[in-house]
């Protein structure tokens, strides 16, 4: 617009307008003086500043400080009490920067994540219960199940037809003896149940020596052993849709924790059985795996074209939550 005006000056607005491809109207108004925009001017039905303060000490008195304007309008009203619309109250709450959620909220504890380390067994053991459906709607058997996180053996278990802290005792005891657990040599972990968090199973550990730990509230990762075994109970063929009495659901599990801890080849395990690592005998039988594979190398090394096989290795260490490394 500048090079338009000054070219305005020597061959006239036309003419300059024409040859820069400008249009006089924008010429016209960029020579218009700018107004600064006049301040709005206030309603005379607005509160004055000091009804606006009063309404503010209700808004925030203690009896009001965590409830919507909406909530206080109506509770004024039926005091037989009228400040101002609830909007205007929201006006005058923006004009302080107080608009945010009023009501006062639930703030969870920030709960430590569990990071345990096994490098061998019984030195931590997770421990959960589940529910077995019973014979008809609406009954259930308890199954408590103690693992050890190392060896996934199961090295305790029973059935009841209850939740309760002192069976848990119980089992943790036994459990505890048959293992020859000694002071300070295991770590015991669980969720937040009742049972759990029971102070009869406390004092137990205790007196035991065992450390406890829980997982955090609404955080099924932090007990993923135990769950994980569960899942491999539940998904067996043969696993019944309901047990007939308590008696048929303590001599399934008998059959299936004999099957799990002496049978079954776990994945996380290097493909050995959870007896197999618990009681010391991985070496002997990695060894033994490596003899028949050489064999098969031997015999036909042509089929293995990355070379002389290998069994799978055992790990050495196992983690609940893992911690990141820095």
């Amino acid at each position: 617009m500048k090079a338009a005006n000054q070219l305005s000056e020597q061959v006239g607005v036309s003419a300059a307008c024409q040859t820069l491809g400008v249009p006089r109207s924008s010429l016209y108004r960029a020579r218009q003086p700018k107004h600064e925009p006049k301040p709005r001017p206030t309603p005379e039905r607005a509160l004055k500043p000091e009804e606006k303060e009063q309404v503010l000490q209700v808004l925030n008195s203690e009896q009001f400080q965590d409830s919507a304007p909406r909530e206080v309008y109506a509770t004024l009203l039926d005091d037989d009490k009228y400040l101002c619309h609830w909007r205007t109250m929201y006006r005058i709450l923006k004009e302080r920067q107080q608009v945010r959620e009023r009501r006062d909220q639930l703030r969870h504890p920030t709960y430590t994540k569990p990071e345990l380390l096994a490098t061998g067994p019984n030195q931590l053991w997770s421990w959960d219960i589940t529910k077995l459906r019973g014979p008809v709607k609406w009954t259930y058997y308890y199954l408590y199940t103690i693992l050890d996180v190392f060896s996934r053996l199961v090295p305790g278990w029973l059935i009841a037809t209850c939740e309760s802290a002192s069976l848990a005792k119980q089992l943790i005891a036994e459990t505890c003896t048959k293992q020859g657990i000694t002071l300070d040599q295991l770590t015991l972990h669980a969720d937040r149940g009742s049972a759990m968090k029971s102070k009869t199973v406390a004092l137990l550990l205790a007196d035991l020596g065992v450390t406890k730990t829980h997982s955090r509230p609404y955080v099924p990762n932090d007990n993923p052993y135990s769950e994980a075994q569960f899942k491999t109970m539940k998904y067996r063929p043969g696993y019944p849709d309901r047990f007939g009495s308590i008696q048929d659901a303590r001599a399934w599990a008998r059959t299936f924790f004999h099957w799990y801890n002496k049978e079954h080849h776990h994945s996380g395990l290097a493909l050995l059985t959870p007896g197999t690592v618990h009681y010391g005998q991985a070496q002997s039988v990695i060894d033994q795996r490596q003899k028949v594979l050489q064999a098969a190398y031997a015999a036909h090394p042509e089929r293995f074209v990355r070379g002389e096989p290998k069994p799978p290795s055992l790990p050495t260490e196992v983690w609940i939550n893992k911690p990141s490394p820095s």
